[in-house]
């Protein structure tokens, strides 16, 4: 018989990841809040036993998700992403590359809106992202997936819907996915006001100011410099970069069919990121590689030595990942699905045009505990299908738009979702300050997202509700650009 522990599909499921945030929060340490969030689980599944709470935490824990294959998929483009790094800043291709942004883009404006515009344009799947600069990094990473039908995240979406076409579902519910819609808004609207507000606004006052440094904002040691020692030119940065999109998006593919017959669309649809990015990155590697030797820019040497060198820079933030993905094994032992399931079928009568803002906080705060998104809309859109795809198609897609931008909202907000470690891996800044500092903005437009969809519930259009979206968020940061301001 299989063991059930006592607080199963209870609202102490919930606890260990709550316990893990809020140490995070309040220490400003990554590594011990992740082991006493994951602690606690095992805790609560043992029922407080030693030995279940140590067995469970290695053998179901730690050594579980390191054994999963979509896990280590994600950690080999991650070693293999820290070698080409470090290939590119050895070859002097990034510090040729900041030489020339330093002459072509002389403005705050300019570099802020250069980072959303690159962010949106790589929206292939959201691991892919993770390499450029912290906030701007993280609100161009999910929110932007969630609205690319071509991605990795319209595939997950589209396989939790049973009994309709998902990519049409996925594609009408774009204009209703108000949170990542709105953080567009609110990116561009930043990034050519200069508004900054909450904790944020310390750091970038700062940062003008030339004091980088007044709190940690390298995530690992001491701060480093990119090397400007190398031959590289800037197409020694850009060529290495273009290279792993396009063998990434040809991994994605190969991975779903696309060379045994299937539609580019349908590839994507099937594709299995872990693989394909994993299969991508190491062809980029390689060709970096010979880029670099047979222009003499690096010998052979030297690139062989970026390899474990790529590899140390990543440890902390797999580390990182690791805890984060042992502490969702716990929460799903303890039956978290199971809880938020029960809780969103009870209170679903009565509240019908309620419904999409209530999905979208609900989804909002399993995300952020949970640290995952595909797994909230993996809970959430079964329950949104099976209770309106008989009765009202419309209110359905609203509310299957809010289940994926509330999923999307946590896992944006949340210090243990993988994405939100490899935003503030890749732009060096410290995990606990990024997460600090992108909140009021993430929080703003969470809080502007579920008015809209109380509007949508009632209006049931797009055409209605996004552009009272539009203009809550304009009004808000013009009001927040005041307040600062005086």
């Amino acid at each position: 018989m299989e063991y059930v522990p006592a607080m199963y599909a209870t609202f102490w499921a919930l606890i260990p990841p709550v316990v893990a945030i809020v140490l995070a929060l309040i220490t400003k340490e990554v590594y011990s809040s992740l082991f006493v969030g994951i602690l606690v689980g095992g805790l609560f599944y043992s029922g407080f036993s030693f030995e279940g709470t140590i067995v469970h935490i290695f053998e179901d824990g730690i050594i579980g998700v390191l054994s999963d294959s979509y896990n280590v998929g994600i950690l080999v483009f991650l070693i293999i992403l820290g070698a080409i790094v470090c290939l590119m800043n050895k070859a002097g291709g990034s510090a040729a590359f900041g030489r020339w942004a330093s002459d072509h883009i002389k403005t705050r404006t300019g570099a802020q809106l250069a980072t959303v515009a690159l962010g949106v344009l790589i929206f292939i799947d959201d691991y892919f992202k993770s390499a450029k600069l912290a906030y701007l990094i993280d609100a161009t990473a999910a929110p932007i997936c969630i609205i690319a039908p071509i991605s990795s995240w319209a595939a997950a979406v589209t396989g939790f819907v049973e009994g309709e076409d998902g990519l049409s579902l996925f594609i009408s519910a774009i204009p209703y996915n108000f949170y990542a819609l709105l953080t567009i808004v609110m990116m561009i609207t930043i990034a050519v006001l200069n508004i900054d507000f909450g904790s944020m606004k310390i750091h970038e006052d700062n940062a003008k100011k030339g004091d980088l440094f007044t709190t940690p904002d390298r995530p690992y040691g001491e701060a480093t410099e990119l090397e400007d020692t190398g031959k590289g030119t800037v197409k020694d940065l850009l060529i290495p970069i273009i290279a792993l999109i396009i063998c990434c998006v040809i991994g994605m593919i190969y991975t779903g069919g696309f060379f045994e017959g299937a539609d580019f669309v349908t590839a994507f649809s099937n594709s299995d990121a872990s693989v394909g990015l994993a299969i991508g990155s190491a062809f980029a590697l390689v060709i970096t590689i010979l880029l670099y030797v047979s222009r003499r820019v690096l010998g052979f040497k030297e690139c062989m030595d970026c390899i474990p060198e790529g590899f140390k820079a990543m440890v902390p933030a797999i580390m990182i990942l690791t805890f984060a993905w042992t502490l969702k094994s716990m929460t799903d032992s303890l039956g978290a699905a199971e809880f938020v399931a029960a809780l969103i079928k009870g209170s679903a009568s009565g509240i019908v045009n309620l419904l999409p803002a209530i999905i979208f906080v609900v989804g909002c705060l399993l995300a952020f505990a949970t640290g995952t998104s595909w797994g909230t809309f993996g809970i959430l859109i079964p329950i949104v299908v099976d209770a309106f795809q008989a009765t009202n198609p419309t209110l359905m897609t609203i509310a299957i738009s809010a289940c994926m931008a509330g999923a999307v909202c946590g896992d944006h907000c949340s210090p243990i979702s993988d994405t939100t470690i490899m935003a503030s891996a890749g732009a060096q800044c410290n995990h606990v300050n990024h997460v600090s500092t992108q909140l009021p903005y993430a929080v703003s437009v969470a809080a502007i997202s579920f008015i809209t969809y109380i509007v949508a519930g009632f209006v049931q259009s797009a055409w209605i509700s996004l552009p009272v979206g539009v203009v809550l968020t304009l009004g808000y940061l013009l009001f927040m650009k005041k307040r600062t301001e005086a």
